[in-house]
């Protein structure tokens, strides 16, 4: 594996590999400058333990204590706690700080699988609510406020919720109207957790309880450095405190407690703003070539995410990322009507040029008429699992094809990685036309999803 990291492609910029993917800081052009020049010291130098001046997460002395008050304030946060495993370890923390086990709370469907397994991890219920569906993309869209009433009607009818979550921005760059949402999620009593890892932290303003941030995915941080963000009175301190000790190592990587700190400083300086506007410019030109080529773009609210309606260009994005692959060009996720790049922190040199140019050869050979419209997943506005999430995951199980399905209990996700949202949840019932919508989308992920699926074992 070392050599494959070390590996570098041969010959001048214009000829190597256009990166459009995750980490957000391509390649070290766009880390935080302290983090970059902390890895320019001799490698190792930075692997320290939890010495007295250096602390801990939940010490309330020395240098991680008191990055994190700093970034609290920096942030607009009451709290601010880093995370070396990633958002998924921060929501799962989170998760488990706010619902107490056996209690129910409200999921929307483009969940992260995280989220999932943080459910098993503190015994929870997950109550999962659909989404507004675009049928020319195949993608879910976020709920407006309208859609969450009716949502949080029809889940408290069934009994009372200990937390909501909501996914803001997506994967693509699709944002909710925060402000508008997170009052109606107060007016029921309930705390807001917003999964925002590809965002930056913009739903503390709108009122949200617990936010996660992603320092890899909209940041100039290393993957897997993280950060929890708090506020106001529905959440306990100690609670949370309590769930990292449960979920976090005992040895957190130094090198990615400070690269959690060096990117959300950045991100909060003149000088980071300064780095975004320009990153925005370069999209923004990069937008106006694809436009003047007719290349179709879907719209979203994040300015480095650039989303390819490959639908409308008659081409599944799985099968326009492998023919990009081949040509030098590597998207960030491949999704049957889309496919999403990422520009990064630093966009790579040329990009507004390349991509252009590599599309319209993709449009000129791959390109024909627009694909039919995707169809919704056939689901109720709120349902929960009818078998226990973890006691579907855990019992005996066997595979059967997509055609057998019905009737059967589902005994693990069918989770496509990326982006790592579920189908389909352990203890869901699959009725008829959910196993035959589930088929249909097995044949538009070729090589993603499996034409068998594994059920209860009655």
């Amino acid at each position: 594996m070392g050599r494959a990291l070390r590996a570098r492609w041969p010959g001048p910029p214009w000829s190597r590999p256009l990166e459009l993917h995750l980490p957000a800081h391509g390649r070290g052009r766009g880390l935080a400058p302290d983090l970059a020049a902390l890895l320019r010291q001799p490698p190792g130098s930075w692997d320290l333990p939890e010495l007295p001046a250096i602390g801990g997460l939940l010490e309330p002395v020395g240098a991680v204590a008191d990055a994190q008050r700093a970034c609290a304030e920096l942030l607009g946060a009451e709290r601010c706690w880093f995370g070396v495993n990633g958002a998924s370890g921060l929501l799962q923390a989170a998760l488990l700080a706010l619902a107490p086990p056996g209690s129910r709370v409200l999921l929307p469907r483009n969940l992260h699988r995280s989220l999932l397994h943080g459910c098993v991890l503190g015994q929870l219920r997950p109550v999962l609510f659909n989404l507004p569906f675009d049928p020319a993309s195949g993608l879910w869209r976020p709920p407006d406020a309208p859609w969450l009433e009716r949502v949080l009607a029809a889940a408290l009818a069934q009994g009372p919720l200990a937390a909501v979550v909501l996914v803001s921005p997506t994967y693509q760059g699709f944002s909710a109207d925060l402000v508008a949402l997170t009052p109606l999620v107060h007016a029921a009593g309930l705390p807001l957790l917003v999964d925002q890892a590809h965002g930056g932290g913009e739903a503390l303003a709108a009122g949200a309880d617990l936010v996660v941030l992603s320092c890899q995915k909209a940041g100039g941080g290393l993957a897997q450095s993280a950060a929890l963000l708090a506020q106001g009175p529905r959440h306990e301190p100690a609670a949370i405190a309590r769930s990292l000790l449960w979920l976090q190592t005992s040895s957190p990587s130094a090198l990615l407690l400070a690269s959690a700190e060096a990117a959300l400083r950045h991100a909060g300086s003149p000088a980071g703003r300064v780095r975004r506007r320009r990153a925005e410019a370069v999209a923004a030109r990069l937008k106006r070539r694809c436009a003047g080529l007719g290349l179709p773009l879907l719209r979203n609210h994040d300015p480095l995410r650039l989303v390819l309606h490959t639908a409308a260009l008659g081409i599944n994005g799985l099968q326009a990322d492998r023919w990009l692959l081949e040509r030098g060009v590597i998207a960030e996720l491949p999704e049957p009507g889309a496919l999403t790049f990422c520009l990064g922190e630093v966009p790579p040199p040329g990009v507004a040029r390349r991509l252009p140019r590599a599309l319209a050869a993709l449009v000129r050979q791959q390109g024909g008429d627009p694909l039919a419209p995707f169809s919704p997943p056939p689901l109720p506005l709120v349902a929960e699992p009818e078998l226990a999430l973890d006691r579907a995951w855990r019992a005996p199980a066997l595979a059967v094809s997509l055609a057998e399905a019905a009737g059967h209990l589902a005994a693990e996700p069918l989770c496509p990685y990326p982006p790592g949202i579920p189908l389909l949840v352990p203890g869901e019932r699959i009725d008829a036309a959910r196993a035959a919508w589930l088929a249909a989308e097995a044949l538009r992920w070729p090589g993603q999803i499996a034409d068998t699926v594994k059920v209860v074992a009655s």
